[in-house]
């Protein structure tokens, strides 16, 4: 990438530590994410403004933040968005170094673009990396993104997650989510327009209010042979008390087949919160028939 050292100066001092410590009672800690956990954020507003992840500051009591040149502050909590997985921290100041958010729009396959990470406190990785896919995404844990940013690095260690992917002109066009480069696979990232598209009411209502919740069951799932496989159920969701196992199968949701996982997403999103999602479930070669309460993702983990 051209111009790479002065770009990487630019993004450097845009660029932030986190360091949040959650109670361990938060849900959160139960399903993996652990009290300490540390990761990086991008400062996108002179006012002091910092996008991270949200499962970074999911439950969080305190934060703080370090700078590159050593400088640590404590952060406010400004929104946390269980739809895109983006959180949203302050620290106080007027005069921030910042970097611009753009829409992933522009962006395009085999289009070069640096990262950075923090690796803790003010030590900070950089590496450039290629755009390798662009499109939907589903995950695990009950996670959709209609679109995805994908950038696959040469580094085995990029750092840290919730840091800026930027393009040629010093914008940030992603957010990285999860880093899978020391498992030689892309770098998993929420695009620049689920931010900006929804900047205004994070900031205002510490949430989204202009699109509906995201709903849950509380289920870990996955794909396996034209069938969807519960693999784990979270303590204490809408899923455990019906009675959802692990190893169930499931055959259909509301009387619609289901062969692939995102299609049991759509399913549970096409219900209003509160409503009951009909299973028909295979385990142990019977059939089931369960009545799950699907509930805003934010109730068990906001």
């Amino acid at each position: 990438m051209n111009g790479a050292v002065p770009l990487l100066e630019k993004v450097g001092i845009a660029t932030v530590s986190i360091h949040s410590q959650i109670p361990p009672s938060h849900p959160s800690v139960a399903v993996g994410l652990g009290p300490d956990r540390r990761g990086t954020g991008t400062l996108v507003s002179a006012d002091g403004l910092i996008v991270t992840v949200n499962y970074m500051i999911m439950g969080a009591e305190n934060v703080m933040v370090t700078f590159t040149d050593g400088r640590q502050a404590p952060a406010r909590v400004v929104a946390r968005d269980f739809t895109t997985s983006l959180g949203v921290l302050q620290v106080e100041g007027s005069n921030h170094p910042y970097l611009e958010v753009t829409s992933s729009a522009s962006a395009t396959l085999g289009q070069e673009v640096l990262i950075l990470s923090s690796l803790g406190a003010e030590k900070r990785c950089g590496d450039t990396g290629i755009i390798t896919y662009l499109g939907p995404f589903d995950a695990a844990w009950e996670f959709v993104l209609e679109r995805c940013v994908c950038v696959t690095a040469s580094a085995l260690n990029i750092g840290l997650s919730g840091g800026p992917i930027i393009n040629s002109k010093g914008q940030v066009l992603a957010f990285s989510y999860l880093n899978f480069a020391d498992l030689v696979r892309p770098i998993l990232a929420i695009p620049g327009e689920c931010f900006l598209s929804g900047r205004d009411e994070l900031v205002r209502y510490g949430h989204r209010v202009s699109t509906p919740p995201r709903l849950w069951l509380g289920v870990l799932s996955y794909t396996l042979r034209d069938h969807v496989v519960i693999a784990a159920v979270m303590p204490g969701s809408p899923g455990e008390k019906a009675g959802l196992q692990q190893g169930d199968l499931v055959l259909s949701a509301d009387g619609h087949e289901i062969h692939e996982r995102r299609a049991l997403y759509d399913a549970i999103n096409r219900h209003r919160p509160g409503e009951r999602i009909h299973l028909r479930i295979l385990r142990k070669n019977q059939v089931y028939n369960l009545e799950i309460p699907a509930i805003v993702v934010d109730e068990y983990l906001g």
